[in-house]
């Protein structure tokens, strides 16, 4: 393998790093903590994932950035345009920003040698929730 795939710095070793943002639109209702509920409403979602690698592969990359797309895709595209309580990831939980990172990270099925480093979930463009690893 060609030494510019494996880098260090200072004789420690440095992971590669690649995020992939999408986006999608729904609706939630949270369940309060008076048992009550809030009023429905929507947001346009944003989702980045972050994946990384030890080293890069044999054309210098973690992983293909459309291959990370298609993978993610398929976990947000079924959330899209729908009422996030009604879907069967939400049906014990609250479908809050937390618990669609949760779902994410649970569904993001990656490549051998990849590993995912967070799911940030963002509501609106001034709060997100971030679940690591």
């Amino acid at each position: 393998m060609p030494a510019f795939f494996r880098l260090t710095t200072l004789g420690h070793f440095m992971a590669f790093l690649i995020r992939c943002t999408r986006r999608f639109s729904a609706g939630h209702q949270l369940v309060l903590y008076d048992s009550s509920l809030e009023p429905i409403h929507g947001h346009n979602w944003r989702v980045t994932v972050t994946v990384a690698a030890d080293q890069l592969d044999s054309i210098g990359v973690v992983m293909d950035f459309h291959e990370l797309e298609r993978l993610l895709d398929a976990i947000i595209q079924p959330m899209h345009n729908r009422h996030l309580n009604e879907l069967p990831a939400f049906a014990s939980s609250n479908p809050s920003a937390e618990n669609v990172a949760i779902h994410v990270q649970r569904s993001l099925k990656l490549p051998k040698g990849i590993s995912l480093r967070s799911v940030e979930v963002w509501e609106t463009d001034d709060c997100s929730a971030v679940v690591e690893g």
